[in-house]
């Protein structure tokens, strides 16, 4: 999956979205886990909005993503508010040394753009090599309920001045998989006219019981599941699922 042109839409698209509610999130199991450390990995960071957040309330953050052209849009919202956020380009499945961690995040759905069960796997592999001891791990997917049920051939639609999307989600071949296919209309404001973009990018999830066993596989304990950016256990018609835990 190829972001290129995306990248720089992203944010545009993404104003709506509560990125609070992920700091929220995380500051809460920072305080119940008694995680005292501030240094922190934004895995999967995209262009870095909640890297940025997270900065500005004192974490020592470092971003990782696949995308160079998110991580452009990173570098220079970063170097904007003057903070001194280091990000860098990698593959979440085959994390190289990054140093070590007290928290590691994986947000905004990251997790569902990987292929497969050995691909969550490896990912996993690579955050419990990175996190310290007693470091705290959060990730949010989406659930099965929303791939097969919100997401499996429906098309949703955003219109505005600059920018105009028709967005089209299909089953995909896999076990609650989607395919979304997107395309933009893009103002061009020298000319005046509209650019088409079109991006098709894929997600995937699995029941909370893969999950719970990839975690522990990988050595994780502490495990908890909450829905919705409640912090309450999840319900059957949860949406987006939130897994905290820790490195003993």
């Amino acid at each position: 999956m190829s972001y290129e042109r995306f990248a720089y839409l992203y944010d545009e698209l993404m104003q709506d979205v509560p990125y609070e509610k992920w700091v929220e999130i995380l500051e809460a199991y920072k305080e119940k886990f008694q995680v005292n450390g501030m240094k922190l990995l934004d895995l999967a960071c995209g262009t870095g909005e909640l890297s940025v957040r997270l900065a500005q309330k004192g974490y020592d953050v470092t971003g990782a993503d696949l995308s160079g052209d998110m991580l452009s849009v990173a570098q220079v919202k970063a170097q904007d508010l003057s903070l001194p956020i280091h990000f860098f380009q990698q593959d979440m499945t085959e994390l190289e040394d990054l140093g070590e961690f007290d928290m590691i995040g994986i947000f905004c759905d990251s997790l569902n753009y990987l292929e497969d069960e050995n691909a969550v796997r490896k990912t996993f592999e690579g955050v419990h090599r990175l996190l310290k001891k007693g470091g705290l791990f959060i990730f949010d997917i989406h659930s099965v309920y929303k791939m097969d049920h919100i997401f499996a051939d429906a098309t949703f639609t955003w219109d505005a001045e600059e920018i105009t999307y028709i967005w089209n989600s299909f089953k995909g071949d896999a076990p609650h998989s989607v395919e979304h296919e997107l395309t933009f209309f893009v103002l061009d404001e020298k000319s005046g006219k509209y650019d088409r973009v079109d991006e098709l990018h894929f997600q995937r999830t699995y029941p909370v019981s893969i999950y719970m066993d990839l975690v522990k596989q990988t050595g994780f304990e502490n495990i908890e599941v909450t829905g919705d950016y409640s912090l309450k256990e999840p319900e059957s018609t949860s949406e987006r699922l939130f897994f905290a835990m820790i490195k003993p």
